[in-house]
């Protein structure tokens, strides 16, 4: 699902029926599939392996804080991986890691804001909103290193 305006794209996510979980407040949604067309090929680009950066606006709303962490995670390399404590450190919160990974949930723009580039301190790959599988499967396809059970036994290399 996706939702963007005149400031740009300010929603990714993975099942419709989050929506209205996470609806901005006082937009009203309309179907425009020319308006999505850019997001969307850039989108498949990356999904292609063809694009490691997204050049389009994005209209990121939210608190304070969670702007400075989801800048934060726009700030990791693509294939790269930081943790929870590193992005609190960023921020200026040190011992904000669980508070990061509460930002990265209400990620509104899956994918795009890189959420999936966060790890556990200890490489593993913590939580994700999409799904853990969704997670290992975007670092796979970027080349990010991180340990997992399937790691662990040599399925990945």
């Amino acid at each position: 699902m996706l939702g963007a305006g005149e400031r740009g794209l300010a929603l990714l996510e993975f099942e419709t029926t989050k929506l209205t979980g996470s609806a901005i407040k006082g937009v009203e949604w309309v179907e425009s599939g020319q308006e999505l067309a850019t997001f969307v090929r850039e989108l498949q680009e990356y999904f292609a392996g063809q694009r490691r950066e997204f050049s389009f606006p994005l209209d990121l709303r939210g608190t304070q804080f969670q702007l400075k962490c989801w800048r934060a995670l726009l700030r990791i390399p693509y294939g790269e991986t930081r943790s929870y404590a590193e992005i609190a450190r960023e921020v200026g919160c040190p011992q904000g890691f669980r508070a990061v990974g509460m930002a990265n949930h209400d990620n509104p723009i899956a994918i795009v804001v890189p959420c999936h580039r966060v790890i556990t301190t200890d490489g593993k790959l913590g939580g994700y909103g999409g799904g853990l599988a969704v997670k290992e499967y975007l670092l796979k396809l970027e080349g990010a290193k991180w340990k997992s059970k399937a790691r662990a036994a040599g399925l990945f290399e």
